[in-house]
């Protein structure tokens, strides 16, 4: 059943993508040769007026096909004929379409909590000395953070919203921080901010952080849930940038690099962890959002092939005042195309490597 509902949830994100570059194209004029859903074989496929409709065997993909896109033109309504700011909506529609199904996702997501989740620190229990003293167990407020702190930079991870906590806390080298916390409406920085289980400090072995803190909650209203959606938005978006950064930087390894078969195995192993119907549909919405918003963010990137190459290709058409040769442009995308696909099939080896060895 995970990975029915892993393919239904890639190919609807896939899906969301494609429509947003036809409904765009179509409004804007342009000439929609074909939109398919999946790559590969052609399962259904449906003539309405200029358009092929089309239902294909893999999963993995589709496309907005439309006319001219690749070479010079003499039909008026083909891409390449379109006026650029056209052209360049129709190339934004589609990453812009993911970041709306993400924010949608997120919306679902904050309507389920009971209690909105904020970045605002509290504290679990103290504990009382012989004397009768009362002491806090928490190491992190006997470094510096206070109850009704707002956390909004841990090291150097910025906090956007409560799930960004444990992921700064994860990427930390050392067990004390530099945080940023809003407190009496001013920001200010708290030096070597301590988190740590109390077994760390028991065992040099226990390498296990947590936060030893709670974050406070707010009653549910309309103002507080689209807060939080916003907040997770910009927080998914700020991990998946980061991941990227760490990527290039070297800081990630290769071998974490994952494709197609590896996002619908951790959208598989998310739903075996369900304990319960509504488990199920969290973890389901929640890694829609996070692999929707994604797919936006890897699509807008400057790399031929992609959205984002095509985009920098109409930006230098707007300094240059006139477009690059369509079979020089061409040139340049059939190289991306051939590196992308380069990547996808190492990402896909490294998803089949962790597969067999249990992501050993």
């Amino acid at each position: 059943m995970g990975i029915i509902i892993a393919i239904i949830v890639f190919g609807l994100i896939v899906t969301v993508h494609e429509f947003g570059h036809f409904i765009c194209a179509k409004l804007s004029g342009i000439k929609v040769l074909e939109f398919s859903v999946g790559m590969g074989p052609k399962l259904l496929q449906k003539q309405k007026g200029e358009t092929k409709y089309s239902l294909r065997l893999l999963p993995v993909g589709g496309y907005c096909a439309m006319e001219g896109e690749d070479s010079t033109n003499s039909d008026p309504r083909s891409f390449r004929n379109a006026r650029l700011w056209k052209r360049m909506l129709v190339l934004v529609a589609g990453p812009l379409m993911n970041f709306v199904l993400g924010f949608i996702a997120c919306i679902i997501l904050a309507c389920m909590y009971e209690g909105i989740p904020t970045a605002q620190v509290g504290f679990f229990a103290k504990a009382k000395t012989e004397d009768g003293t009362v002491i806090s167990v928490s190491h992190s407020e006997q470094t510096g953070l206070q109850e009704g702190d707002e956390i909004k930079k841990i090291g150097d991870i910025s906090i956007f919203s409560f799930m960004d906590i444990p992921y700064a806390l994860e990427l930390g080298d050392d067990d004390y921080f530099d945080v940023v916390v809003k407190r009496g409406g001013e920001r200010m920085t708290l030096k070597d901010v301590c988190f740590l289980n109390d077994a760390k400090l028991n065992s040099a072995e226990n390498s296990e952080r947590r936060s030893d803190f709670y974050v406070a909650r707010v009653p549910n209203t309309p103002a507080t849930v689209m807060g939080l959606s916003s907040r997770l938005t910009f927080s998914m978006g700020h991990v998946v940038t980061l991941s990227l950064k760490q990527l290039l930087t070297g800081k990630a390894e290769t071998e974490d690099v994952s494709g197609p078969v590896g996002v619908v195995t951790t959208i598989n192993e998310s739903t075996k962890e369900a304990e319960t119907p509504t488990d199920l549909f969290f973890q389901v919405i929640y890694m829609m959002a996070l692999i929707s918003i994604n797919v936006g963010i890897f699509n807008l990137l400057p790399i031929p092939g992609l959205d984002g190459g095509r985009l920098l290709f109409c930006l230098i058409e707007l300094v240059r005042r006139k477009p690059v040769k369509p079979e020089h442009e061409g040139y340049v995308h059939l190289a991306g195309m051939v590196l992308l696909f380069g990547i996808m099939i190492f990402a896909t080896y490294n998803d089949i490597v962790r597969l067999i060895t249990g992501g050993k």
